[in-house]
């Protein structure tokens, strides 16, 4: 007994006839592939000479905004996030729709890779006396309480560079950052200075896993300085500074994971672009309603109401970033500030 088929079953047969018929070189008799699909001749033909429907000019015209919002988010973004995008263009659409479509056209986005790679390259000499203020409960009630900060390494066909963060929790937004070429502590000074200058916190915790840049001196007299409040997780432990491994992680699966570097300023350039042009202005997060970091600060600009304004900074042009010298740190916080 042949089972009855669907509309959208038989839709989709016709469409497999008409595909094979383009073919000319590999095409088989209409008759005959209708007859073994268990579908009729003759309704494929009313079928192709038919005008398309409503729903299917619709759902072409929704591909192609699919297809343009996939391709602006350089093919990262899934169907959460699609939809979200849409939506905030005054597009409503149903999420099941959205998946569909996309699995028609092969689009899909991208997902993590497991393991990590700990940097954290622990001082024996030094007893990190420093508490843990976190313990893991990485969550703030506003903005510049809570900073997270940790540092990975990108390869380039010429070496490896190392790239330094500061996030602050409240809205995943990278507050602080800088690229170098060796592990030394100028290299998460230099993102703390940025995040200082950016942001003008006082009081901030400042949480990391005792790499033995920040239980430095240097490092230790500067938070000292500028009011900041270390704490410190365990060694190599990705679950003690959870939010920084997972921005790493989100990193390598967008962009380091799919993408190679002939020379250090290339991969300079990409970090950059990724986290200034992409990440905190665009990147949409689920923790935050769907919304990107900048998104969520101009949303709840509130909660700055008794926070310091915020200075402007330079960022590093394309000539710095492209530039044959390659300095022992980069970052866009050119300024140095003196404590108050």
């Amino acid at each position: 007994m042949v089972r009855r088929q669907g509309r959208q079953d038989v839709h989709r047969v016709y469409e497999l006839v008409s595909a094979n018929q383009a073919d000319a070189a590999n095409a088989m008799p209409v008759h005959t592939m209708c007859r073994v699909l268990n579908v009729s001749s003759s309704g494929y033909y009313a079928w192709l000479g038919r005008a398309p429907s409503a729903r299917t000019l619709a759902n072409a015209a929704l591909l192609e905004r699919i297809r343009a919002v996939h391709a602006e988010s350089d093919g990262t973004y899934g169907r959460a996030r699609v939809c979200a995008e849409l939506r905030a263009h005054g597009l409503l659409v149903n999420a099941k729709r959205v998946a569909a479509l996309m699995r028609q056209d092969g689009l899909q986005g991208v997902s993590r890779r497991r393991g990590f790679v700990v940097t954290t390259q622990r001082d024996r000499a030094v007893s990190a006396k420093t508490a843990d203020l976190v313990n893991r409960a990485f969550h703030a009630e506003g903005p510049n309480r809570l900073w997270l900060a940790d540092i990975t390494y990108v390869p380039t066909w010429a070496g490896f560079i190392y790239l330094a963060i500061v996030l602050d929790v409240w809205s995943r937004r990278i507050v602080g950052w800088a690229i170098g070429e060796d592990l030394r502590v100028q290299l998460v000074l230099a993102a703390l200075n940025m995040a200082l200058t950016t942001r003008r916190a006082k009081g901030v915790i400042h949480h990391n896993d005792q790499g033995s840049q920040y239980t430095s001196l240097e490092f230790g007299k500067r938070c000292a300085e500028m009011g900041v409040r270390p704490s410190m997780g365990s060694v190599g432990d990705a679950y003690d500074n959870a939010m920084a491994e997972s921005f790493f992680a989100t990193l390598e699966c967008e962009l380091i994971a799919r993408r190679s570097w002939r020379t250090k300023a290339e991969a300079r350039m990409a970090l950059f672009t990724y986290i200034e042009g992409w990440y905190n202005p665009r990147r949409r997060h689920s923790a935050l309603g769907q919304c990107s970091p900048m998104q969520f600060e101009e949303k709840n600009a509130h909660a700055f109401a008794r926070q310091p304004p915020c200075r402007e900074h330079g960022l590093p042009t394309v000539g710095a970033c492209v530039a044959g010298a390659t300095p022992p740190v980069d970052n866009p916080a050119a300024e140095v500030i003196e404590p108050a």
